[in-house]
């Protein structure tokens, strides 16, 4: 399929854990690392009797289509080439949104502050404009942990909201999102649009791009071309981490079955481990080892505040979602997608 065996059979055995109907689909930030995973199953689900009919959007369509060339004799899957900050073209009724159109790279909040906060904010108004206008439209609104700023807490509930420092650069991105999730609950208020929010925890998996700058993508690339994990921190944060596909489900899930106007957390409660965990993960898998070094100015800019951060997923499985990948799983699964060989089982 798009990436080898191993991937293609993954996504097969949740086909039948997708929980929305038939119909045509919308996916902003389709060649992103979520994004794309969900074109890939949303198209190979109709090799096994479901009808979706895909519309890809991003800002690069050459881009898009050698991502999915796989699906090039399908007519199921259309490429809409925009920038999410200009309006939705209306004219196109679509039954389901997934808007996880936006800069959520950590070197790019130091480098491109102001436009991290411009496509949140004017990206999500478009979506939110479009379902305005078709009510019968429903969305997933893409969000992130960092939305629950420092509460001094170890397990976060949708409800608990802590402190973001909007005096620093690199508020730019959580600053963004909390705006975001107000303005989503106040269409949902004052104009009936039918949205759910889904609150992302550490997401990795086998589609992210080649310059995703977060720490545990940059774990994997130096896995994959045999050189040392490294780490550039004590990495003694707990956090919770989702493979990507079970992010996906999870997605579906709610957008399937969520309460209109409700946030649900997407973690996987089988993946709570510290950022040196994950290293350590790596390395074993790989056969290399963790060192420590020092992080670049860059680097350090788009460094979040550490601190823990596990997702209480409760809400999310009173849905019937249940997570299939533990972190080893996970993340030897998407050693063996990128490097195209099984690693041996621990």
């Amino acid at each position: 399929m798009t990436r080898n065996t191993i991937y293609r059979e993954a996504l097969e055995k949740v086909i039948t854990e997708i929980a929305i109907r038939d119909g045509s689909i919308l996916v902003t930030g389709a060649s992103g690392l979520i994004g794309s995973c969900i074109v890939d199953l949303l198209m190979l689900a109709n090799n096994f009797g479901r009808c979706f009919e895909v519309y890809a959007l991003g800002r690069n369509k050459e881009k898009m289509k050698n991502r999915f060339s796989a699906f090039d004799d399908s007519d199921l899957l259309h490429f809409v080439e925009q920038d999410i900050q200009m309006p939705i073209d209306r004219r196109v009724h679509y039954d389901y949104i997934i808007h996880g159109a936006s800069n959520a790279d950590p070197r790019n909040y130091a480098l491109y502050p102001a436009e991290t906060i411009l496509i949140n904010l004017l990206g999500a108004k478009n979506v939110l404009e479009y379902c305005k206008f078709h009510s019968s439209t429903r969305v997933v609104m893409l969000s992130t942990f960092e939305v629950y700023g420092d509460a001094g807490k170890e397990v976060y509930l949708e409800s608990d909201a802590g402190i973001i420092d909007q005096n620093k650069i690199r508020s730019c991105y959580p600053e963004s999102k909390r705006c975001v999730e107000l303005l989503t609950r106040c269409y949902v208020e004052e104009y009936g649009v039918d949205a759910v929010i889904g609150r992302l925890c550490s997401i990795y998996g086998p589609t992210m791009v080649k310059d995703d700058s977060k720490a545990h993508a940059q774990f994997l690339k130096n896995a994959l071309h045999g050189e040392e994990i490294v780490l550039k921190s004590k990495g003694d944060q707990r956090r919770t981490y989702c493979y990507v596909i079970d992010a996906v489900t999870g997605l579906l899930c709610v957008l399937g079955k969520g309460l209109t106007g409700e946030v649900y957390n997407i973690s996987n409660e089988e993946s709570v481990v510290t950022i040196a965990e994950v290293a350590e993960t790596v390395a074993m898998i790989a056969g290399t080892r963790v060192v420590y070094d020092v992080p670049d100015d860059i680097e350090k800019k788009g460094f979040s505040k550490p601190q823990n951060c596990v997702l209480d997923n409760k809400r999310l499985k009173l849905l019937n979602w249940k997570g299939k990948y533990g972190i080893y799983k996970g993340l030897k699964e998407c050693l063996e997608i990128l490097d195209g060989i099984k690693f041996v089982e621990r």
